[in-house]
């Protein structure tokens, strides 16, 4: 089913397949399974699927690594962390290749991934000697102060959109505060971890990362072990409520980054321009809508609406076509399975069903070179209502809801009625407004008049079932410590 040209990349694919923990490779108890190529659907060879009892070999490792590396000077541990950051950087292009190759996203944004997960380590390195106690008056016969120590062992399971990106920026702030961790990556796109566990191999101690592909029954092995003592998700909202309902049982923190339906909001005092361009940006078409932070909602004041309902149909075949992952110059991926191109599709035609009308895309692109892929073209429903499942549904594909609105207070209503709130973007020229709006956004992150982007040091987290707690800043660091206080008797 592929291409030669697509093949003639499968050389960069990781040769190591087994689970990798305690420094070492190992033979999984559980068995292998295939790993496949979305984009035609070329088997990639088989990986190792960690079971219960592999789970329980590799924290029994960790916890070993921990006793020493909680011990190593936060300088020193950083001075590793930059190593592997340094090595990540280098390795960006096969990075890319691979994820390209097993994800399905287009490998000119995949060079991005590696950069940004090379960042996020060396921050997480800088912040090391920010890991801070307190000392509290007590008068000159006592001294009492707090110290921040470590958890032990946690667990960080990644989602599929960006495997690279979350396996190399997340392990960062677990491992620079002292724990050690054991990261779980994509069940539909494992191989990236690999080669980066060869990466870990030469930077890092043995135990400090370790790597189990796996399937659910890893996944769940590793939030009910009684030494883990703390998991971390980005995925579903009902991965992360199973996760909380087996964290309970063990008084065990988490964090969850979970699912959006985001709105991005255009006034009629807009740039216009730039308004369009960011309702398509926030769509991150480039990896086929695949991600929680798109904005799949767009509120565009009725004055304005058909103008910017043509302005997005007419922009987005000038920024984004389906193509070839593998090829520079594809600026649109495929979807990652066969059960997200059936949901995807299911989707669409419930839109169609329920009245939305279909401005754009809404189905299969027309080359028969991408046949065999799990490609949807860029697709955009205009006059949708809240009552419509593509108002209210978490999609996961590239599928634009346009809604028209004309009083401030209903619009407001329809964007905060959902039971996400992970992002948001509004588009105004009025500052006051603006602020305004924000504020009454039920949403965890608010872009005004820009979309997409993330930075580091500002904290990236979801309100209501969009998730708790808080990445990409010091909060996501503190999460991985716990307050210990000392009170001294002098004299």
């Amino acid at each position: 089913m592929s291409t030669p040209a697509a093949r003639a990349h499968y050389h960069c694919l990781p040769r190591q397949r087994d689970l990798y923990y305690g420094g070492a490779w190992h033979a999984p108890h559980g068995g292998y399974a295939p790993t496949f190529n979305p984009a035609n659907q070329d088997e990639l060879g088989q990986v190792a699927v960690a079971d219960s009892h592999d789970v329980a070999s590799a924290v029994a490792a960790a916890e070993q690594a921990f006793k020493s590396w909680r011990d190593v000077k936060p300088v020193e541990r950083a001075t590793a962390m930059r190593a592997l950051a340094q090595r990540v950087r280098a390795c960006a292009d096969e990075f890319a290749m691979i994820d390209a190759i097993n994800c399905g996203n287009p490998v000119r944004e995949m060079t991005k991934d590696a950069v940004i997960a090379a960042a996020q380590i060396d921050y997480f390195a800088g912040l090391v000697h920010e890991l801070k106690g307190a000392t509290l008056p007590m008068g000159p016969a006592a001294l009492n102060y707090s110290v921040r120590e470590p958890l032990g062992v946690v667990a960080r399971l990644v989602a599929y959109n960006h495997p690279l990106m979350f396996l190399a920026g997340k392990l960062a702030p677990a491992i620079a505060a002292g724990n050690t961790v054991i990261m779980k990556p994509p069940v539909q796109a494992p191989l990236s971890a690999l080669r980066l566990a060869e990466l870990v191999h030469e930077c890092l101690p043995p135990g400090v990362v370790n790597f189990l592909p796996g399937d659910r029954e890893c996944g769940e092995a590793l939030v009910a072990h009684p030494r883990v003592r703390k998991v971390a998700l980005i995925g579903s909202i009902v991965t992360g409520k199973a996760i909380l309902k087996s964290a309970a049982d063990k008084i065990m923190p988490v964090t969850l980054e979970l699912g959006g339906k985001n709105p991005l909001v255009i006034y009629p005092d807009a740039d216009l321009d730039a308004a369009i361009g960011g309702a398509v940006a926030g769509m991150n078409f480039w990896w086929a809508g695949q991600s929680c932070g798109s904005t799949t909602r767009c509120f565009v004041h009725r004055s304005v609406y058909e103008q910017v309902v043509q302005g997005i149909v007419a922009l987005i075949p000038k920024r984004h076509r389906c193509g070839d992952p593998t090829d520079m110059a594809t600026t649109m991926g495929c979807l990652i399975s066969a059960a997200q191109f059936d949901k995807v599709m299911g989707h669409i035609d419930a839109a169609k069903r329920e009245g939305a009308r279909l401005v754009c895309g809404g189905g299969r692109p027309a080359e028969p070179a991408l046949a065999q892929g799990w490609f949807v073209e860029p697709t955009v429903f205009a006059d949708v209502s809240p009552e419509m499942r593509v108002f209210r549904e978490e999609i996961f594909g590239p599928v634009l809801a346009v809604i028209p609105w004309d009083d401030e207070d209903v619009m407001l209503e329809q964007v905060n009625s959902l039971d996400y709130g992970l992002t948001a973007s509004v588009w105004t020229r009025c500052l006051n407004r603006a602020h305004r709006v924000a504020a009454r956004i039920e949403a965890g992150y608010v872009w005004i008049n820009h979309t997409s982007a993330h930075f580091l040091g500002a904290d990236f987290g979801g309100y209501k079932q969009s998730g708790m707690g808080r990445e990409e800043g010091l909060e996501e660091l503190l999460s991985y410590t716990q307050i210990k206080n000392v009170h001294v008797a002098l004299g």
